[in-house]
Parts: C-alpha cells; sequence; structure tokens
C-alpha cells in the first residue's frame, strides 16, 4: 500500500518549471531514494511534498489524503515530516531545546523516552545538551535535525541531502541511523548526492533529470545500470 503517492507534480519559480510532472510512490515500510543531480528538482520535490512551498498542477495524497490546502505545520501532525537541506537548526536554542521543538505539537507521555531514544541514536547530541544548535560542527547539527524530525513521530520522513558537506566517517553514523529508524517502521524518502551509498541503502529508486524522472526500479539493479554508472557512479560499477 503506498503511504506517498505522487501524480503529475509540478513546481515552479516564477516562470521556470523546476519539477515538470512527475509521479512517485513510497509504499508503508519501504526506503525509497531519489538521486541525480545538482539542479535537477530532488529537493523542490520534496519542498513540495512537505507543503514548505506550493505545487501546481499535480496532487499529493498521504495515507490515502489528499494534501491540496494543507499547511506545513499540519502535514507534520499528521506524521509526514521533513529534515531540510543545510539542517535548519535553530542556532540560539540549546540541544535540549531543538529536540522540544520538535515535539511541539505533542502531549502524550512518551516526549521524554523519546528524546531518550534521539540520545541512544546520538550519544555526542547527549554530551551537549546544553550547547546552542549554532557552535555545533556540521555533522553534530545534522544529528540534531535528524533527532528533531524523531521527535515529531513521523510517520513517513523525507531527508534532504543529509550527507551533504559531511565527513565520511560521520556520513557512514547518518546512513546507519536512518537504515535503523527505518527498520524501526518508518517509512523514508531520502534524496542524496551520495548516489553509491544512497542505492546501498535503499530498496528502491528513482533517478531525477531536469525536473523528470529518468529512471526508477529496484535500487540493486539501479546500482548496476550503465546509464547511472556513468553518471553518478563516477564510471565503476557499484
Amino acid at each position: 500500500m503506498s503511504l506517498l503517492q505522487v501524480t503529475d507534480l509540478e513546481v515552479r519559480y516564477g516562470g521556470i518549471r523546476a519539477v515538470k510532472g512527475i509521479d512517485l510512490a513510497v509504499d508503508e515500510g519501504e526506503l525509497v531514494c531519489l538521486i541525480g543531480a545538482n539542479g535537477a528538482g530532488k529537493s523542490s520535490t520534496l519542498r513540495a511534498i512537505s507543503g514548505v512551498m506550493p505545487s501546481a498542477p499535480g496532487a499529493v495524497r498521504y495515507a490515502g489524503r489528499d494534501l491540496a490546502g494543507m499547511r506545513a505545520f499540519e502535514r507534520v501532525r499528521a506524521g509526514l515530516v521533513m529534515v531540510p537541506e543545510g539542517r535548519g537548526v535553530f542556532p540560539q536554542l540549546t540541544v535540549d531545546e531543538n529536540l522540544a521543538m520538535g515535539a511541539y505539537a505533542r502531549s502524550d507521555g512518551a516526549i521524554a523516552s523519546d528524546r531518550e531514544r534521539v540520545f541512544g541514536l546520538f550519544p555526542r547530541l547527549r554530551e551537549r545538551r546544553g550547547q546552542t544548535g549554532g557552535t555545533l560542527s556540521g555533522g553534530e547539527q545534522q544529528m540534531l535535525a535528524i533527532g528533531r524530525a524523531i521527535m515529531s513521530r513521523p510517520k513517513l520522513l523525507l531527508l534532504d541531502e543529509p550527507s551533504m558537506g559531511l565527513a565520511p566517517i560521520v556520513v557512514q553514523l547518518i546512513f546507519e541511523v536512518i537504515k535503523e529508524i527505518n527498520a524501526d517502521g518508518v517509512t523514508c524518502l531520502l534524496v542524496e548526492q551520495n548516489a553509491r551509498a544512497a542505492l546501498g541503502l535503499a530498496s528502491r529508486a528513482y533517478v531525477m533529470e531536469s525536473g523528470t524522472i529518468a529512471l526508477s526500479g529496484a535500487a540493486a539493479e539501479l546500482a548496476h545500470d550503465p546509464k547511472v554508472i556513468e553518471a553518478y557512479l563516477g564510471g565503476e560499477s557499484a
């Protein structure tokens, strides 16, 4: 069953069509990646799905519901949560306060246990829980951005370029955590320029070029597709 169904989605910046009528779907429990070059329209797609920017024409259905007219914060409350490109942490708030912002719409009794879960995934955040977000390293800010999203109790997690600008050891940790989050039952749609790592993590993949979906299929198969190898994997078989 598709938790997310995108049909004929377009995103425009003035007269420029950044996304040109794409279709994609993510089934419940899946980890799907969307890869492509800079400017292909990947981040614009996630922003439209999350409600951060308008899309027209086209439809986004989540858990069987048409999201037309639903604002971004309402989508978060419904369990559709995005970790934005560039992390977007609150620089003047502490780690604890940033995590609390992730749970702003919740009133249940599991907030403290979810915070402990975040600290279990990212022990470094526990060590820096009183430190302000703006003083963290880039890797620590990415951990915090993912941790804040977890505090929202997502059903569908959109991740926009989580490895961008990070050291290889931190990238490995981030991808391990994404895999663990998915294994815990959270459906994930991952936008990533690190095509090799993304294809190794996902079950299915879409390849985006110039605002369109150029290829789609099982991630393991696309990792051995000559076109994907040439364009995104440095000409070497994955």
